[in-house]
């Protein structure tokens, strides 16, 4: 069997109702839409939602806050997990890499929970200021991406 010899299954096609062509169709005149009323009109009938006049759905249900659109979502480490990499330089591949983020969302920020006891670069988006200051104690770098 060929490609130019494949058929649709007999009865699956069917022709589609061509209504509005004169009276010799069938479906000439009001088109298949009756006499009058909104229905008949175009642009008629209700939109998406309606429910015959009840409070719409969108309109019962509560809506809360505030979602603004320009809201960024940070990966975050605590200086205490840097600690076990036993690294001198750490940037966000580098966690990635280690299975220590499992993405990095918009960008990675450093806090502070946890000890640094040895000298480590940190090279990340953004850091609380007690994570800069336990980096910069043990003689380290916090430096900012981007």
């Amino acid at each position: 069997m060929r490609i130019g010899q494949l058929k649709p299954a007999p009865g699956s096609k069917k022709k589609s109702k061509r209504v509005g062509r004169g009276p010799g169709s069938g479906h000439g005149k009001t088109a298949t839409k009756g006499h009058k009323g909104q229905k008949a009109r175009s642009g008629g009938g209700k939109g998406p939602g309606f429910e015959g006049g009840q409070m719409p759905l969108q309109r019962r249900l509560p809506k809360r806050g505030f979602k603004s659109l320009n809201h960024k979502e940070y990966a975050i480490i605590n200086i205490g997990r840097i600690e076990e990499l036993g690294l001198n330089e750490i940037t966000p591949e580098i966690l990635l890499e280690r299975g220590f983020l499992s993405s990095l969302k918009d960008g990675l920020k450093v806090l502070g929970g946890g000890e640094l006891k040895k000298a480590v670069t940190v090279h990340a988006h953004l850091f609380s200021e007690s994570a800069k200051q336990k980096i910069s104690a043990a003689g380290g770098k916090a430096e900012a991406i981007g």
